[in-house]
């Protein structure tokens, strides 16, 4: 049976900036009972938001009507060692599966730094990490099962249904609900970490090169000075050069989190120091090298809550709109308080994937909670959009559906296959409607 329960708490996102109430909260503990709520919910014209775990910015997951969560989930996993897949609740949060593939001496290939997403919410907004021999994290996806909004339940992979393969892996969750998710793996391997300072001139000059001689590479802008922070991951032979744990501490949770929220907090409080500090920031920061397994590597704690806008580019167009970056950055009649990430990924061919046909590097704008933050935003979506970007689907943007469509080439395609698989927008809200039309 599907369990429900009345509503007992306002539902709010990890940002907070994202807040709504459902008429009812769905658990359901089978794939049956998803294809059995939504077919109800067809019958009576209700409509479903499934929710994972809040990381997206966007009010991609508000439910108006029923919300669903699929942490009771109950489907099977399964990993074929041999093959390297694994099968998992689409519920399960890439925290848990790290560490399921990881008993089994497997690894996904690629992360972004926050494991705190479930499978599905993941894929579903297209969450990459960094590396221009990587797409996102979808295309690591080699099956999927879905539950339309007919409550049919479609087996999906590149041999059965591969246009709902092609759309879903990207889905926004406007096309059914993920209930299980197969995913490719490699072999566990290690990284060798690589932080350091630079100038940001130096860093746009070399960047074809560096980009190309390292497996993942990223870097960190401080507004109002020329100064980044670069990091590099390479697969190593062995964690010969862990990272004390009194350094990993001092830098990932005492100086990146605690200190950090307060200059944060000084900086909200006193805008006229938020320059001061991020130059200090830049400064802080010094050089390290260091091994370890690949997910505890790519993934970092965020304790610090900030609100994101992130736009995939043209590789070509980077230094550009970060030239324009600056000045936005310097024009804005307040502070920015949150350093500034690029990175990289490689071509895919997912309908709706930021990388849709091209290679891409990524620009994403923060903002600590309570700043101001929409003209900031806009401004650089201004440009990001006159650039041919796109928009992240869990970060915030202000795009609607007949911008959207000029963006991506196979928008009309999936809107259609919504139509076939959603006819009665099941799986609406109002977000849905502003981004993908009625």
């Amino acid at each position: 049976m599907v369990g429900t329960a009345p509503l007992t708490a306002r539902w709010s996102n990890w940002a907070g900036n994202q807040r709504g109430s459902a008429t009812a909260i769905l658990r359901p503990g089978s794939p049956t009972d998803v294809a059995e709520a939504v077919r109800t919910a067809a019958a009576t014209g209700s409509r479903i938001r499934v929710a994972g775990s809040g990381h997206s910015f966007t009010g991609i997951a508000l439910a108006d009507d029923q919300r669903m969560e699929l942490s009771e989930l109950d489907s099977t996993v399964s990993v074929d060692v041999t093959r390297r897949l694994v099968t998992v609740p689409a519920g399960m949060t890439l925290h848990t599966l790290n560490g399921l593939l990881a008993r089994h001496c497997l690894a996904l290939p690629n992360l972004g730094d926050i494991d705190a997403q479930t499978v599905a919410g993941a894929i579903s907004t297209g969450t990459h990490g960094t590396g221009a021999g990587y797409g996102c994290l979808s295309t690591f996806v080699e099956a999927i099962t879905l539950v339309t909004g007919t409550g049919e339940v479609l087996r999906c992979s590149a041999d059965e249904h591969p246009d709902v393969f092609a759309a879903a892996r990207v889905s926004l969750g406007a096309l059914g609900v993920l209930v299980e998710v197969t995913l490719r793996c490699v072999d566990a391997f290690v990284l060798h970490a690589h932080e350091r300072p630079a100038a940001l001139a130096d860093v746009l000059d070399d960047l074809p090169s560096l980009i190309a001689s390292h497996d993942h590479v990223d870097f960190y802008w401080f507004p109002y000075t020329s100064r980044v922070q670069v990091k590099t991951n390479d697969r190593a032979p062995a964690n010969d050069r862990p990272l004390p744990r009194w350094r990993g501490w001092l830098d990932d949770d005492f100086l990146a989190n605690t200190v950090f929220a307060g200059a944060c907090r000084l900086g909200r409080a006193v805008p006229a120091l938020a320059p001061g500090i991020s130059a200090v920031s830049a400064r802080a920061l010094t050089e390290r090298r260091y091994t370890g397994r690949s997910d505890r590597v790519f993934c970092t704690p965020r304790r610090v809550r900030f609100v994101e806008m992130e736009y995939g580019l043209p590789r070509e167009a980077l230094p550009e709109a970060l030239g324009a970056l600056q000045r936005i950055v310097e024009g804005l009649p307040f502070k920015v308080l949150f350093p500034v990430e690029v990175r990289f990924t490689a071509a895919d061919d997912i309908w709706l994937s930021h990388g849709y046909g091209r290679d891409s590097a990524y620009i994403a704008v923060h903002q600590y909670v309570g700043m101001p933050y929409e003209p900031y935003f806009r401004a650089f979506e201004e440009v990001a959009a006159g650039l041919g970007g796109r928009p992240h689907w869990g970060k915030l943007h202000y795009r609607d559906a007949a911008s959207l469509a000029t963006a991506y080439p196979r928008f009309a395609d999936f809107l259609a296959l919504r139509d076939r698989l959603d006819p009665d927008r099941v799986f609406t809200n109002p977000h849905l409607t502003h981004i993908l039309g009625a």
